[in-house]
């Protein structure tokens, strides 16, 4: 997806548009009537009818026109947005996998060196330029499929040197892919063997080297937390925020995955951009998530690699009217999966949402998550031209199906790549 075709002003015509814009009410937010749309300069300029397009939307100062692409009937979507991953890692934990599945129990995995602390020692040892060839076929995998924005979390470096390398891992693949990266800090993701049995040592050590140099440095966009049983308390995670608060810094939070620890409503309290997992959300923590406007971000793939049997209270969060994003989690340990397709199909499989909620949840939703609702997610005048083509029916088949659709084109701020 290296070849792109540099146009600045686009005429888009003979399009089913799906906008997924809320504020038109009709299911995938599609435009009755409307068939074209006018990109000039990376961002749409205007949405209706071929017929009646102003000219002044897709001239240049000289009154020259761009490109016409010919849709040819193909649903024209926002593109796709991962917005809960954590792509950018060394090693694998497929041996591990092959034990647990040989019978072999989380204490002997610990033993023999893996879980978490594998993929932090060979995240250490990989040095930024392999953390970047390790990561570009994951990334590469979701951007074949739709993907124009994926949030990148750091976390499995746990000492100030690894974490910046993953921030700027990610920076860089950002940079060199037709793709924007938004970063988020999670030096609080778990406990390193070095600060065991210290757990506010090392939150002194992240919140008053680690992040302030991360912040500095213009390598975070926001910042987690893994608020957890088997992770930090409410009193550490509540440090965590004060100190992006500090910095100003948006904040999210790993929330109720394992048990109810209060998680989604503590981040609430800090406006967290969202609360993801959920599997053991209360009223409280919905109701709290409403009204902070956090998003309910949801992980299929977690919960099916898992094999768990909670799942997260979607009438819940319908109830409340909780905004719902659906992302893969991509990691090695609970969701090595690369494939924001795949997740729309669990989903709507596992958890039951239809599939104009599904596709919600990866344009429109996962924009809010990441506080971009005003530049991608949906298609209106003024957003990025982010744009996938589908030659499909109906968007339904998204869900409905898994293997068999690929996007016709991808535009990402109005330039064409090759897919």
């Amino acid at each position: 997806m290296t070849n792109e075709t540099h146009d600045d002003n686009i005429l888009i015509v003979n399009a089913r548009i799906a906008t997924f814009d809320p504020g038109i009410g009709a299911p995938y937010g599609v435009a009755d009537h409307a068939d074209a749309i006018a990109v000039r300069a990376g961002r749409i300029a205007w949405i209706g009818t071929a017929s009646q397009v102003p000219d002044a939307a897709w001239a240049d100062s000289s009154g020259q026109h761009g490109r016409v692409i010919d849709a040819e009937g193909a649903w024209v979507m926002p593109g796709l947005i991962d917005c809960h991953t954590h792509l950018v890692y060394a090693g694998s934990r497929a041996t591990e996998f092959e034990m647990r599945l040989n019978g072999a129990s989380y204490e002997d995995i610990a033993r023999a060196g893996g879980g978490i602390v594998s993929t932090v020692r060979a995240t250490r040892q990989a040095g930024e330029d392999g953390l970047i060839a390790q990561s570009l076929p994951r990334l590469r995998a979701l951007l074949r499929e739709g993907v124009t924005t994926v949030e990148i979390k750091s976390g499995y470096g746990l000492d100030r040197d690894t974490e910046l390398a993953i921030l700027r891992a990610a920076r860089a693949l950002g940079a060199s892919l037709p793709v924007t990266v938004r970063t988020t800090f999670l030096g609080a993701h778990a406990l390193p063997a070095e600060y065991a049995g210290r757990a506010d040592d090392y939150l002194d050590f992240v919140c008053t080297q680690v992040l302030p140099e991360a912040a500095r440095l213009g390598l975070a966009d926001a910042v987690d937390v893994f608020h957890e049983s088997i992770g930090f308390d409410a009193a550490q995670s509540e440090r965590v925020y004060r100190a992006a608060e500090s910095l100003g810094l948006p904040v999210k939070v790993h929330a109720e995955q394992l048990s109810l620890c209060g998680a989604a409503a503590l981040g609430a309290r800090y406006r967290a951009l969202s609360a993801d997992h959920l599997e053991h959300l209360d009223e409280e923590g919905a109701r709290a998530m409403a009204a902070a406007g956090t998003v309910a971000v949801l992980l299929p793939g977690a919960f099916y690699f898992l094999r768990d049997t909670r799942v997260p209270p979607v009438d819940l969060l319908r109830r409340h009217g909780v905004p719902i994003a659906v992302a893969t989690d991509c990691n090695p340990g609970t969701s090595p999966i690369a494939s924001l397709l795949l997740m729309l199909n669990m989903a709507c499989t596992l958890f039951r949402l239809t599939p104009a909620e599904a596709l919600n949840g990866v344009t429109h939703a996962a924009a809010r998550a990441l506080g971009l609702q005003d530049e991608a997610g949906s298609l209106a005048p003024g957003k990025w031209a982010d744009l996938v083509f589908w030659r499909v029916p109906e968007l339904a088949e998204l869900c409905y199906s898994y293997g068999m659709h690929k996007p016709a084109r991808i535009l990402r701020r109005g330039v064409e790549h090759a897919l």
